[in-house]
């Protein structure tokens, strides 16, 4: 298939020799495993947090979901700003914010400042994503090679997310929740130096001029729609003005973005790409899946902590199983698809997680730890297929193009995560809210404690201990249960769906091992 983008010139590093290829891929890869080690602590450490700071269930999501709106807001503007002034600068750069960011976390007093810290890290998270992919994708231009990387890109994501619960229980058991941020420090200084020594420049000689009006667009659009729908899931009723007015403002501007990239020679996001099926499919599987795992995973790392009763340390070792079998799973999909096909690898992978995920929802009776392992090693074997997707998504773009390919995945992951958590934590939180007020447990507390258990678990287990209410806490469990296996529903069912979808458009005889487009 010939691809209908127009070839432009790229400048890169001589051809980097086998061993300094993976040597590079270690470098790329290293630095994703500290960004998924940080999503993964801070889920061990938002009990600890939400104790401390009694954040509003508001604030709770934002500290959670605003470095994904803002990482995926500024993906595309930093990948094409990458293309024309050097993606190892980019990349150096985003290891370099990521570090002094994590640093600030000795001064975050509030949730306002921990959310102001979350928001910088998004910054040098944007820098870092695709920069990661583009260069894997120039790095490597034997295919099979290159599905090989990025089967390993994915796999080190999946550990990062076993790392991260496990040093953050173990740093949680000495220290407070900061630590949790200040671990990246040492690590994205080891980047900076590791990645001076070893990566090879690259960017793209024609690449035309950086649309600024167009990375606002992207920014504001995406910033008021999320913030809309988060509304909406709070108050439970589309009929909320602000809420409508910033829906219909963010979608506009979203539309505008759209509509100056298809027009432009130049565009900052080359929509053109979405013509390959191909790479369609493979942004489908990242956009829906995370969409789906976002909420799910964070809800249940919560409940194994304060419903299961399980220490930091203990919550890691739990949230093990999905990070393996996501990992392994990562590394067998490549042969896997050589022998079965790239689209059924991926759509049965996908399939496998949603299956997980309503295991979760369906338990007759009281929710097991059990049942939670089971589910969750399902749910990463399944997800282990996204490498297969990162590999369409590569395969499907010419080289050219990587920045815009890398950003254009990542973008999908982030923004698929914010949406999960905006609707589907939304959804959680108003269930959990209704259920705990409904059974009557929050009848000897005051107004203002009251407000606070709703808004959180955390919060509400807090408040049991030291108001020695023990039905409290009971109740609290109970809700929030209730409310995890209401999004486990929805999350499998979506999944599902995401899994046939891909299926039917990703094209017949898909081989990601094959010459590229």
């Amino acid at each position: 298939m010939t691809s209908p983008i127009p070839a432009a010139a790229a400048r890169t590093a001589p051809p980097l020799n086998s061993r300094r290829r993976w040597a590079a891929v270690a470098v790329l890869t290293a630095s994703l495993l500290v960004i998924t080690m940080d999503m993964t602590i801070l889920n061990i450490a938002l009990p600890e947090m939400a104790a401390e700071l009694h954040p509003t269930s508001d604030q709770q999501l934002w500290i959670i979901d605003v470095y994904s709106l803002v990482l995926a807001g500024l993906l595309v503007s930093f990948a094409a700003i990458a293309d024309r002034w050097g993606r190892k600068r980019m990349l150096l750069l985003g290891y370099s914010i990521f570090g002094a960011a994590s640093l600030l976390v000795l001064l975050a007093g509030s949730a306002e400042a921990v959310i102001a810290i979350r928001a910088l890290l998004g910054v040098g998270g944007a820098m870092i994503m695709p920069i990661t992919l583009s260069l894997i994708r120039v790095i490597f231009t034997d295919p099979k090679e290159r599905a090989t990387a990025l089967s390993i890109w994915a796999a080190v994501s999946g550990l990062g997310a076993a790392v991260g619960p496990l040093i953050g229980g173990l740093l949680l058991e000495h220290f407070s929740w900061q630590a949790a941020f200040l671990i990246n420090v040492p690590l994205m200084a080891a980047g900076v130096i590791a990645g001076l020594a070893i990566l090879p420049e690259s960017r793209v000689r024609v690449t035309g001029r950086w649309d600024a009006l167009a990375a606002l667009l992207s920014l504001a659009g995406m910033t008021l729609l999320v913030w809309a729908i988060k509304t909406f899931g709070k108050e439970a009723s589309l009929l909320v003005p602000e809420a409508l007015a910033a829906f219909a403002a963010g979608a506009a501007l979203l539309a505008w973005f759209v509509a100056r990239c298809v027009r432009s020679d130049s565009p900052l996001l080359d929509l053109r790409l979405f013509r390959n099926r191909e790479f369609s499919a493979g942004i489908v599987a990242a956009l829906g899946s995370m969409f789906a795992m976002a909420a799910a995973l964070l809800l249940i790392a919560q409940w194994i902590q304060l419903v299961d009763g399980a220490t930091p340390v203990e919550a890691g070792v739990r949230l093990f199983p999905i990070a393996i079998a996501g990992a392994l799973a990562s590394l067998a999909a490549p042969p896997l698809a050589r022998r079965i096909g790239a689209r059924a690898v991926l759509a049965g992978g996908v399939s496998l997680a949603g299956a997980g995920m309503l295991i979760i929802a369906l338990q007759p009776g009281t929710l097991t730890t059990l049942t939670v392992l089971i589910a969750l090693t399902l749910v990463g074997a399944g997800t282990g297929s996204l490498a297969i997707g990162s590999a369409m998504i590569m395969h499907g773009s010419p080289e050219e193009k990587a920045g815009n390919a890398g950003a254009l995945e990542e973008t999908s992951y982030e923004l698929g995560a914010v949406l999960g958590v905006a609707i589907l934590g939304s959804i959680s939180a108003l269930i959990y809210r209704a259920e705990l007020v409904g059974s009557g447990a929050l009848a000897r507390l005051d107004a203002t404690t009251a407000g606070q258990a709703e808004a959180s678990l955390g919060a509400a287990v807090a408040i049991a201990g030291e108001a020695r209410l023990p039905d409290l806490a009971y109740q609290a469990g109970t809700a929030f249960t209730h409310s995890l296996q209401a999004t486990g529903i929805a999350g499998g069912l979506m999944m599902l769906a995401v899994a046939a979808l891909v299926f039917f458009m990703a094209p017949r005889g898909t081989d990601v091992s094959g010459a590229s487009h």
